[in-house]
């Protein structure tokens, strides 16, 4: 089955609790990933016949189940133990292409669970399969699914009681901003040491020291949010522990994509003040990027010139960034014209224009472009002008898909799995392995939710 190599679980014993998944009571699989499988080198035969794995009923042989440490700011506001409260992380598969951490998540409560079940209800865990999956078909750095399973228990969450679900997440590693926080906040700075060195190893190993890695991570998150940008994805709750070191997204918890663009747009519902909006996701990474320098501040002798040096590369975020968000907007327009680019932006802002569409239509039938925006005379001058630049139609085909899991589609797969119905969780599946060519059977996945249909607010799902 899986090939345990856990380097993770061989770090002293304050960086995580050893603990088995909590069994439950009557699994039934939702889904198995089979191109995942085979990608890890694994067979999705064998993995089928193990669903007490992905249940969480037994512990496969070589791994080393435990529920990982980490604070984190949240919101901007400091919680100093945080840690795996419904997730447990089953070890280190190395496969064909290298190593990844293998986790249930919605797997019972840890002592980390601050008061919760520690359990998912199905929902999200609907939501996370999908949003990951199609995250990893658009080319963006993400964390993966490779099983959901139903629990045959339910959960009590404010909507009421609802079924339960559970989560097999493959990821680079799950090591965040707040794994590094929760140590540098208890002054432990072996922890610290043994944690670079480890991070380096797994994620970085060109970097050296702390200024290394963070250099290493920032340019990794800079590209990850210009990546979200461009095709129009909205995180939802960008706290740093939710942040990881290899700049894979994880926890698709509020997480929406936009139809109607604007820049200021927020689907999160616990995000009152806009904090983790479209618009403020290159801020906000650097903002995380700071809380993980602080943390790293030990580790570099004495502190006023640290924080000297610390300062001198997070100040190079910004050149990061605007070279990723200008790489970016070139493929999307098929110019290398940042200022044509954003121009374009503001007369969808003004005009209301759905974000994938109007770029999928100026990439495929540019004349119906216009039908997208409600400006339609600043749109024909922007246009003329475009077109005689010669835009570059095959990087535009590459860069601007034609479906997204859009936001009342996978409502819609979530409403039908909590009454035992999976056929649209794996009609949208389907859909989204291949976001990049326009057929029959995606025509309805294309078109924006109508009026009754929209989805304005999201929910992180704990």
């Amino acid at each position: 089955m899986f090939t345990f190599d856990n380097t993770y679980a061989r770090l002293p014993d304050r960086f995580f609790t050893r603990m088995a998944p909590t069994p439950v009571a009557d699994p039934g699989w939702v889904a198995l990933n089979d191109g995942l499988a085979r990608d890890l080198g694994l067979d999705p035969d064998q993995l089928r016949g193990a669903l007490d794995v992905f249940a969480g009923n037994r512990v496969p042989e070589g791994a080393e189940p435990l529920a990982q440490l980490y604070a984190g700011h949240q919101f901007g506001g400091w919680s100093p133990q945080l840690g795996d409260g419904r997730a447990i992380l089953l070890g280190e598969h190395v496969g064909p292409h290298g190593r990844v951490d293998v986790q249930l998540k919605g797997s019972g409560p840890t002592p980390y669970s601050r008061m919760g079940d520690g359990r998912s209800a199905l929902g999200p865990v609907i939501r996370e399969y999908i949003v990951s999956e199609a995250m990893h078909a658009l080319g963006v750095p993400t964390t993966r699914a490779l099983a959901a399973v139903t629990t045959g228990e339910t959960v009590l969450r404010q909507e009421g009681q609802m079924p339960g679900g559970i989560l097999t997440r493959i990821a680079a590693s799950h090591i965040r901003v707040g794994t590094f926080q929760v140590f540098a906040a208890r002054g432990d700075e072996e922890a610290l040491h043994l944690l670079l060195d480890h991070a380096i190893a797994r994620h970085a190993s060109d970097a050296e020291g702390p200024m290394g890695l963070l250099r290493h991570v920032m340019a990794a998150q800079a590209r990850l949010v210009a990546a979200w940008l461009g095709l129009g994805f909205v995180h939802g709750v960008m706290n740093t522990d939710n942040m990881t070191i290899s700049g894979q997204t994880i926890d698709y918890g509020p997480c929406a994509f936009l139809e109607t663009w604007h820049p200021d747009t927020v689907f999160s519902s616990i995000d009152q003040m806009g904090r983790y909006a479209w618009s403020r996701q290159p801020d906000i990474a650097l903002w995380n990027l700071a809380q993980l320098a602080t943390a790293l501040l030990p580790l570099m002798g004495d502190r006023d010139a640290a924080v000297v040096e610390a300062t001198a590369v997070l100040e190079e975020f910004h050149g990061f960034y605007d070279r990723a968000w200008h790489d970016v907007m070139a493929a999307k327009i098929g110019l290398d014209d940042m200022k044509i680019g954003l121009e374009l932006l503001d007369i969808m802002r003004e005009g209301e224009g759905d974000f994938t569409n109007t770029f999928r239509a100026l990439t495929v039938a540019p004349e119906t472009a216009r039908d997208q925006v409600m400006c339609r005379d600043r749109f024909d001058d922007w246009f003329a002008r475009w077109q005689a630049m010669d835009p570059d139609r095959a990087a535009m085909a590459r860069a601007n898909p034609a479906v997204i899991p859009r936001n009342h589609r996978v409502e819609q797969a979530i409403a039908a799995a909590y009454k035992g119905d999976f056929g649209p969780f794996h009609a949208l599946n389907a859909v989204l392995a291949d976001p990049w060519t326009e057929t029959e059977e995606n025509a309805p996945y294309r078109t924006p939710a109508a009026a009754h249909e929209r989805v304005t607010r999201t929910f992180c799902g704990t």
